[in-house]
């Protein structure tokens, strides 16, 4: 069994961790055949992210990270190019077409320290750009797993050390507040509180679970996702990325 699959199976474990024992070892003994099903046995047995992944290091996240804001310009980008008459009629178009360009410079500043995206090919399912609450609700849901993942990041460099260690983990706390905003942001445009918490929500403490919550909504990183979609380049989307003037305090301190 891969290393991989065994922190899956590991995370599973803990999420039951208030269970009794024999029921979670039916949570951990059919995990494979729910796995399998969402797609994301090929994660962790033998592609990239595999071969690559460690228990929550500071590469690790940087390189997750980096992938996930490569997710997140796509989708923020897109998003606003299609959806311009449903996200017009109030802030909310502003409010996206911002939030792409902070997500590219993110990943610009992940990219400059160490980070390097698995894939910069990403399978979108339609349903992302087929509404404006559909949008709307991915970004809500996408910015809650980006807030869980840099809160790890947070962790992780904290626990390692440092002087250097130390500048990332406020980097990416500074990132973590930004997700946050996006995320209350969304909410409110869908007519729902915004600002609903207290402290940011920590529900997952491995990294690669961001991976696996991203591929159950149907993204793809460097193949198909499941279900309806289209695959794309960052390459090709960053270009025209939108870079509203008001965006402001551009860089990290």
């Amino acid at each position: 069994m891969s290393e991989a699959l065994n922190i899956t199976y590991d995370a599973i474990d803990e999420q039951a961790g208030e269970e009794s024992a024999l029921t979670r070892r039916k949570l951990v003994g059919g995990a494979a055949a729910s796995l399998g099903t969402l797609g994301v046995l090929g994660l962790v047995n033998d592609d990239a992210w595999a071969a690559r992944a460690a228990r929550n290091t500071p590469q690790t996240i940087l390189n997750i990270a980096a992938t996930a804001e490569v997710l997140a310009t796509i989708v923020n980008t897109v998003g606003a190019e299609r959806l311009v008459r449903e996200l017009g009629r109030d802030e909310t178009l502003a409010n996206v077409r911002a939030a792409a360009r902070e997500e590219l410079i993110h990943y610009n500043v992940l990219t400059s320290v160490g980070g390097k995206p698995l894939t910069t090919k990403i399978w979108v399912p339609d349903a992302v750009f087929a509404s404006r609450d559909g949008l709307l609700k991915t970004l809500e849901a996408g910015d809650q797993i980006f807030i869980n993942a840099y809160l790890i990041g947070t962790t992780a460099f904290a626990t390692a050390g440092g002087a250097k260690n130390a500048k990332f983990a406020r980097f990416t706390g500074e990132f973590m507040g930004a997700e946050a905003v996006h995320r209350a942001l969304a909410r409110q445009s869908l007519g729902k509180l915004g600002n609903d918490r207290v402290f940011m929500r920590y529900s997952f403490s491995r990294i690669e679970t961001a991976v696996a919550m991203l591929q159950k909504a149907g993204f793809g990183f460097g193949k198909r996702g499941k279900g309806p979609g289209a695959f794309y380049s960052f390459k090709d989307v960053r270009k025209r990325t939108p870079n509203p003037r008001a965006v402001n305090t551009r860089k990290p301190r």
